[in-house]
């Protein structure tokens, strides 16, 4: 298991360029790494997760640099996590704006703190959400609840996100991280072999002209030639726990 944190204390951990690339090294790392198989992804301190993209840094782009900006966020972190082969849990603490939201929307599922508040206020700046809020928040929470808040740029808090459906749980600050380690846990006894093509199955539902059953059922047929196949279908037949060789 490896935790990420985001560490932008005095910027309430908001993204800018570098923070984007540092977090893409960092997953990439993970990735690679056959010890990981889980990965949490968090904010520093107990006020944000990541309030939302540096918004210094891009005022005075024009139309090509804004649509550039988007363009390589969505390739460098946002798509990158969503189809990342290790599971990635997004840890919500407080604040999870704009690009903050984005982000957690991109983690294969959420956790978040009862202190948590979500949104997208992009519109209140004039622009609309850049990193794929637009798609993910629609997926997650349905249509009418993601233009609401995209509209009216306003907050939820975490209850709310857990009834929309845009979290899986909601705890105390304290609990936050060893409730997300917790279900880590349980995904690190599964095979992740089994759990790489699971996810790859799963988002291909979300993608235009891509059949996901077609997806699913070569993912399926995949895991017969694997190792962990053979180890997870001998020890259920002997009556045994699994001991899957990683990834």
């Amino acid at each position: 298991m490896t935790t990420i944190t985001i560490n932008r204390p005095n910027k309430l951990n908001a993204l800018n360029k570098n923070t984007i690339q540092e977090l893409h090294d960092a997953l990439d790392a993970a990735n690679t790494d056959t010890n990981t198989k889980v990965i949490i992804i968090t904010g520093s301190g107990d006020k944000a997760f990541v309030a939302g993209a540096d918004i210094s840094e891009f005022a005075h782009f024009d139309v090509e640099n804004g649509g550039k900006l988007a363009a390589k966020g969505q390739e460098l972190l946002f798509d990158f996590v969503e189809n990342l082969s290790t599971p990635v849990i997004a840890a919500v603490n407080g604040f999870a704006l704009g690009g903050g939201l984005e982000l957690a929307m991109a983690c294969h599922f959420r956790v978040a703190s009862d202190n948590a508040k979500m949104g997208l206020p992009e519109t209140s700046l004039g622009v609309i959400p850049g990193y794929g809020g637009t798609q993910r928040l629609p997926q997650l929470v349905g249509k009418g609840r993601a233009m609401e808040m995209v509209m009216t740029a306003g907050m939820i808090d975490a209850n709310t996100a857990l009834d929309f459906g845009l979290v899986n749980h909601v705890t105390t600050q304290e609990e936050l991280l060893p409730l997300a380690e917790k279900i880590a846990g349980k995904i690190m006894r599964n095979s992740s072999v089994a759990i790489k093509g699971a996810i790859k199955a799963v988002n291909a539902n979300y993608k235009d002209g891509v059949n996901g059953f077609k997806i699913e059922i070569e993912e399926f047929g995949n895991c017969f030639g694997t190792e962990d196949f053979k180890e997870g279908t001998t020890a259920f037949l002997e009556k045994r726990k699994a001991d899957f060789p990683g990834k």
